[in-house]
C-alpha cells in the first residue's frame, strides 16, 4: 500500500485525483503500479518526506486506488472512503505504516439533488472558462468529471483557500453540509476570478487606448510640424509656446513650471475647463523678458540735458539722479538706493520718472498704489482662484517688455492694509536689492529677477509709510516752486504743451508774462504746478472756440478776461493783517499742498483759569499750547494773576480745517506773551519752531515751503530754529533775498526782539 502525504489540496471521497508523475514519486517514495492501493494523508505543513513525524498529519484521510498511469505525465487515483487514522508509524527508512478505520458519511441528501447542483456548478465553470483561450479543452476536461467531489478536487489548485479550510471540508461527515461548503467555495472563487479578469481586461483595454492615443498624438505632432513649416504664420498655440519657452532663457525653475503647464494644456485639449487658465498663464510667462539686458554706457552730459529740457529747477533731484547714473556706468549694473520722491502734488515727482527712463534709454512703467489694500495686488493671486491675475509689479514688467525698466511706484504713502494682508509688507521684498533677485509672484509661482529694475517711489508725505519700508529707500524732497520758477515752467512747458494739445499756434494765442504772473498769484494756490497746467488748458480751450469760429483771429489774453475765461474767482491767499493787536501772531505751517501762514489768536475772558482751545487742533498742538502757557507763566511771574482770574481762549483759524504738527510752539508762546504784556506784534513778522518746556526752540520740517508761503503772504521777517539753518540751502535764492531770516535757539530770543523790546 502506498502512503501519499498531500498538502494544500482538496481531497474528497469518490473522486478522481490527478498527480503529475514526478509529484507522485516525490510523495510516495516509489513508482506506482496499476491498481495499487493508496492512502492519502492530509499533511499539516509542506514538509519533505524525510522529515515527516507522526504529528505531521491530520487524523482523517482518504483511501483510493491507482486507476491510470498516463504516458503523458500524470497519474490518476480514484478515491474511495474516508478513513480515521488511528496510528502513524514512521520507520528508519522513512516508510510509513498506518492503523486506520473506515469513517462513514452521513447520507442526508437526495442523490438527485446532488446531481442537479453538480450540473449547475459544471455549467458555471464551463461558462467562465469561455473567457480564455483553450476553452474547448477545459470543456472536455470538465465534461469527463462525474462527481461533485471530483469537480472540487480538480479546481482546488486554483482556489485561494488555506490547508486548514481544505481539511475542514474533508472532515465534514454530513453530505449535505459538505456539498454546501463545496458550492460556497467554488462560487465565491468564481466571482473573485470574474472580477479579477474583468479588471485585468479593463486595464488592458485602457492601456491599448492609451497607446493608441499616444500614437495618434505623435502622428498629429508630426503632421502639425509639417504644416507649421509650410505655413509659419499658422503655428499652433502649443508649438508657439514650446518654441518661446526654449528661446526665452528662463531660469530652470520657471522653465520646468512652464513645460509642466504646457504638457497639461496639450493633454487636456482646447475644450477642457482648465484650458483657458493654462493658456493665460503660458501667455503671461512667455511674454515676459527673462534675459538680463546688457548694461549700456550712459552719456552723463546727454542725460543731464534731457533732465534739464523736461523739468525746470529740481537741481538737487537732478544732481542725485546723475550721481546714480555715474555709479551705474562704473559698475556696469543696477546700483544705488531705491529713490523715494516726497513732495506736494504737482511738483514733478511722477513725471520725472519718465525723463529718467529717457535719459537711461530704458522703458518706462508706472504702477499706481493709491488705495491698494490687498497683498495680492503686489504679489498676485494664486492660480487656484477663479480670475487669478499677476500682481501689479509683474504686470508692469510684462507691459514694459523688458527686464530692466524704470518703474515708478506712485502714491506709496496711500497704501493701506485689510484682512487681505498688508501690501506695504509685500513691498519689502520688491524694494530690497538683497532679496528681489528671486521675487516670486503668487500667480507665476516661480522666481523672477527684479534686481535690474530701476525703482522710483513717490509720496506726498512719509508720515504714513511704515518704518521698515521707509528704511529701504532714500528720501529726496521735492520742494514747492517759487513764483519765478512757476513763470518759467508755464512759459517753457505748460503753455506750449497746452497749445499743441489744442492745435493752436503761438501766433494765434498770446499770453504775456504779466498775465502768467497774475494767474500764478491769484488763480492758483499750490506748491506744484498741477493747477497752473489746468489754467493753461482752460485758456487754450477758450481760445480754440474763438479760433474755430474765425481762423484769422489772434487771441490776446488780458487781465480783465481771466475772470470769465477761467470761470473762477481769484483764489484767496492768507495775507498779513493790516492792524496789529496784542495776542495775535503770524505763524507758518506745512500742508501736503505746500506751505501756508496761520494766525494764533489768544484772548482772556472772565473765568476761573480754564484753558479753551479751538480750531480743530491735534494732540501735538494742544500739548504745545499747554507748554506755551507754562513757559509764559515762568517768564512773566507778575502776570500769574491773569491766568488764575481769567479763562484763556486760544484759537487757530480756520476752524473747519484740522491742524497738527510740532512747529507751532514758538508762535503760541509769542502770542501768549503778547497777550499778557499788551504788546502787539507786527503782522509782517512770522515764525516757526517747536519749544521745549525749558524754552529751547527745536527743529521743524518743511522749511522751504513755509518760507515761500511767508513770501507770498507779504511777510518781511521770519524767525526759524537755529537747528534749521542748514536747510536754508534748499530754499530758493529769490525767497531768501525777500525775507529777513533770523535763527533763534531760545524763546527769549524771540520775545526780547519783538515783545519786550
Amino acid at each position: 500500500m502506498l502512503i501519499l502525504p498531500v498538502y494544500q489540496r482538496l481531497v474528497m471521497p469518490y473522486a478522481d485525483i490527478y498527480f503529475q508523475t514526478q509529484e507522485f514519486l516525490s510523495l510516495a517514495g516509489k513508482a506506482p503500479v496499476q491498481d495499487d492501493k493508496v492512502i492519502l494523508l492530509i499533511a499539516k505543513e509542506n514538509t519533505p518526506r524525510e522529515e515527516l513525524t507522526p504529528e505531521s498529519f491530520y487524523p482523517i484521510g482518504v483511501s483510493g486506488i491507482v486507476t491510470e498511469i498516463n504516458s503523458q505525465g500524470y497519474i490518476v487515483v480514484r478515491t474511495m472512503d474516508r478513513i480515521n487514522v488511528e496510528e502513524v508509524r514512521i520507520d528508519p527508512d522513512h516508510s510509513i505504516d498506518l492503523a486506520v478505520t473506515k469513517r462513514p458519511d452521513l447520507e442526508d441528501m437526495d442523490p438527485a439533488a446532488i446531481s442537479e447542483r453538480f450540473q449547475a456548478l459544471k455549467e458555471e465553470i464551463i461558462q467562465f472558462s469561455s473567457r480564455f483561450e483553450g476553452a474547448e479543452a477545459v470543456r472536455a476536461l470538465i465534461g469527463r468529471i462525474d462527481t461533485i467531489g471530483s469537480l472540487a478536487a480538480a479546481c482546488s489548485p486554483w482556489l485561494s483557500l488555506s490547508n486548514e479550510e481544505f481539511y475542514a471540508i474533508l472532515a465534514e461527515d454530513s453530505v449535505s453540509r459538505r456539498t454546501e461548503q463545496i458550492e460556497k467555495m467554488l462560487y465565491e472563487n468564481l466571482e473573485v476570478a470574474k472580477i479579477t479578469t474583468d479588471a485585468a481586461s479593463s486595464q488592458q483595454q485602457e492601456y491599448k487606448d492609451m497607446y493608441r492615443e499616444q500614437a495618434i498624438r505623435k502622428q498629429m505632432e508630426f503632421l502639425q510640424k509639417e504644416l507649421d513649416e509650410m505655413h509659419p504664420e499658422n503655428v499652433s498655440d502649443v508649438e508657439r509656446f514650446r518654441s518661446k519657452i526654449a528661446e526665452l532663457g528662463m531660469n530652470d525653475t520657471a522653465r520646468r513650471e512652464a513645460e509642466k503647464v504646457l504638457n497639461r494644456l496639450q493633454q487636456e485639449g482646447q475644450h477642457s475647463q482648465e484650458s483657458g487658465m493654462l493658456y493665460d498663464y503660458l501667455d503671461f510667462v512667455t511674454s515676459l523678458s527673462w534675459k538680463s539686458e546688457q548694461p549700456e554706457h550712459i552719456d552723463l552730459d546727454e542725460a543731464e540735458k534731457i533732465l534739464e529740457e523736461d523739468h525746470y529747477g529740481l537741481k538737487k533731484v537732478k544732481q542725485r539722479i546723475i550721481q546714480q547714473i555715474a555709479v551705474m556706468n562704473l559698475k556696469q549694473q543696477q546700483a544705488g538706493s531705491i529713490l523715494l520722491f516726497v513732495g506736494a502734488p504737482g511738483t514733478g515727482k511722477t513725471s520725472i520718472g519718465r525723463s529718467i527712463a529717457k535719459a537711461l534709454h530704458r522703458e518706462y512703467a508706472r504702477v499706481s498704489l493709491g488705495g491698494v489694500r490687498d497683498e495680492a495686488d503686489i504679489r498676485g493671486h494664486r492660480r487656484t482662484y477663479i480670475g487669478a491675475m499677476p500682481g501689479r509689479i509683474m504686470d508692469g514688467i510684462q507691459k514694459s517688455g523688458v527686464s530692466n525698466p524704470v518703474m515708478v511706484l506712485d502714491e506709496i504713502d496711500k497704501l493701506s492694509s485689510s484682512y487681505n494682508g498688508d501690501p506695504a509688507s509685500a513691498l519689502l521684498e520688491v524694494l530690497d536689492p538683497e532679496q528681489n533677485n528671486t521675487f516670486t509672484d503668487h500667480y507665476m509661482n516661480v522666481p523672477y529677477d527684479l534686481s535690474n529694475v530701476f525703482f522710483i517711489c513717490t509720496a506726498n508725505s512719509t508720515d504714513t509709510i511704515p518704518e521698515p519700508l521707509l528704511n529701504r529707500m532714500e528720501v529726496i524732497s521735492f520742494t514747492g516752486y517759487t513764483p519765478d520758477e512757476k513763470l518759467c515752467i508755464a512759459k517753457e512747458h505748460l503753455l506750449p504743451k497746452a497749445r499743441q494739445a489744442m492745435g493752436i499756434s503761438e501766433e494765434q494765442l498770446s499770453v504775456s508774462d504779466e498775465i502768467l504772473k497774475y494767474i500764478i498769484s491769484d488763480f492758483t494756490m499750490e506748491a506744484g504746478v498741477r493747477g497752473l497746467r489746468k489754467r493753461m488748458d482752460t485758456l487754450c480751450r477758450n481760445a480754440a472756440v474763438k479760433i474755430s469760429r474765425d481762423p484769422d483771429t489772434k487771441v490776446v489774453i488780458t487781465k480783465e478776461d481771466l475772470r470769465s475765461d477761467l470761470d473762477m474767482r481769484p483764489v484767496r491767499h492768507d495775507k498779513v493783517l493790516s492792524d496789529p493787536r496784542p495776542g495775535v501772531v503770524t505763524g507758518l505751517a506745512w500742508t501736503q499742498v505746500g506751505g501756508e501762514i496761520l494766525y494764533i489768536e489768544t484772548l482772556f475772558t472772565k473765568g476761573d483759569g480754564k484753558l479753551i482751545i479751538t480750531g480743530q487742533l491735534g494732540d501735538v498742538m494742544k500739548e504745545s499750547a499747554q507748554i506755551a502757557v507754562s513757559i509764559v507763566k515762568d517768564l512773566f511771574p507778575d502776570k500769574a494773576d491773569l491766568f488764575r482770574e481769567n479763562d484763556l481762549h486760544i484759537h487757530v483759524p480756520e476752524g473747519a480745517v484740522p491742524k497738527d504738527g510740532p512747529s507751532a510752539g514758538i508762535t503760541l508762546t509769542t502770542a501768549l506773551a503778547s497777550l499778557v504784556t499788551g504788546h502787539a506784534v507786527d503782522p509782517h513778522i512770522a515764525m516757526t519752531g517747536e519749544v521745549a518746556l525749558r524754552g529751547a526752540v527745536t527743529a521743524i520740517g518743511g522749511l522751504p515751503e513755509k518760507l515761500m508761503a511767508a513770501q507770498r503772504a507779504g511777510v518781511t521777517k521770519v524767525f526759524i530754529p537755529e537747528e534749521n539753518v542748514e536747510d536754508l540751502k534748499d530754499v530758493a535764492q529769490e525767497v531768501r533775498d525777500s525775507l529777513e531770516i533770523t535763527p533763534v535757539s531760545h524763546v527769549k530770543d524771540v520775545l526780547d526782539a519783538i515783545v519786550t523790546a
